[in-house]
Parts: structure tokens; C-alpha cells; sequence
């Protein structure tokens, strides 16, 4: 009954070790994507003929599931564009991004959302709070040069908003 989370990682694993992942669906509770990755991953495994991120996330919220305790979340994030959250059996939400004021390096902006998102999840927050928490750390990341931070980061979920 341990929490299981995993990220769908690049486009070309659905496509050559989809079989593997779909293995594994049965147990994920938190499945992370981004718009690209979703695309491909309903393309190769789910035999979706559409790019629309919500239908997707939708479809992979509601993929068959071994703990039946915990409802599956999926969360595509899609760059500049809204954040979407899938829960099994309910509406699907967008969350709009905040635009940084200047984008230097987008590498590890997805692995920093996740970063945020679990941690603030651990603290026992929301999955709202934790997509604003992923949110503000991939906002801080693109805007450094590699995968870093500020030196003082300032997250402040009042003040951090779109």
C-alpha cells in the first residue's frame, strides 16, 4: 500500500518500452507528463488518434488500477500553456502558468515540477498546493541556466500567483 508515482520521461519510452510502462499502470497513483510525452504515450499504448491533453490525461486517470484505495492522478504539465489534472472519475482541472520574466534554459523544468510537486505532497498539502509548489519551482529553473535555483528561493504560495 506504499505510494507509487512515475513520469512518462520522454516521448520514444512509450514508443520503444511502452509495453513496460503499460506493465506497470496497474500501480502507478501519480503519473507525470508533459503535453509531448501524453501525445505519445496515447498514440503508441493507448491507440488514441488525438493530441488533445485533456482527453488524454483522462484516459490515463481512468486505466485499470490494483489499489483501488487511492484514486490514479495525472498531471500534464504543457510548458506556457495551463497545467492539467486528471483524477479518476472526476472533472478534469487546468491550472494556468505564471510567465517568467525571461526564459533561459528550459532543461529539467519538468523534473522540477515533479520535485515540488512530491515535496509539498509529502508535507501533506493538497494536490492543488502541490502543482502551485511544482509550478513555482519549474518557474525558478527555466530561468536559471541548467537545472538550479536561486540562491534564496522565495516560494510563497500567497504571492506566487498567475
Amino acid at each position: 500500500n506504499k505510494l507509487f508515482c512515475t513520469n512518462l520521461s520522454a516521448p520514444f519510452i512509450s514508443e520503444f518500452f511502452g509495453d513496460r510502462l503499460m506493465k506497470a499502470m496497474p500501480y502507478v497513483d501519480y503519473l507525470f507528463g508533459n503535453e509531448t510525452e501524453a501525445a505519445s504515450f496515447a498514440k503508441h499504448q493507448l491507440k488514441l488518434d488525438t493530441e488533445d491533453v485533456k482527453i488524454i490525461a483522462k484516459a490515463l486517470s481512468e486505466l485499470p488500477k490494483k489499489n483501488s484505495q487511492r484514486k490514479r492522478v495525472v498531471i500534464i504539465t504543457q510548458g506556457a500553456e495551463p497545467t492539467v489534472l486528471a483524477i479518476a472519475g472526476e472533472d478534469i482541472k487546468e491550472f494556468p502558468v505564471k510567465k517568467p520574466m525571461d526564459i533561459v534554459d528550459t532543461n529539467g523544468a519538468g523534473d522540477s515540477f515533479v520535485g515540488g510537486f512530491l515535496a509539498y505532497l509529502a508535507l501533506g498539502k493538497s494536490v492543488e498546493e502541490a502543482i502551485q509548489a511544482g509550478s513555482y519551482c519549474a518557474y525558478e529553473c527555466i530561468q536559471q541556466s541548467g537545472c538550479t535555483f536561486p540562491e534564496k528561493p522565495s516560494f510563497d504560495p500567497i504571492k506566487f500567483v498567475v
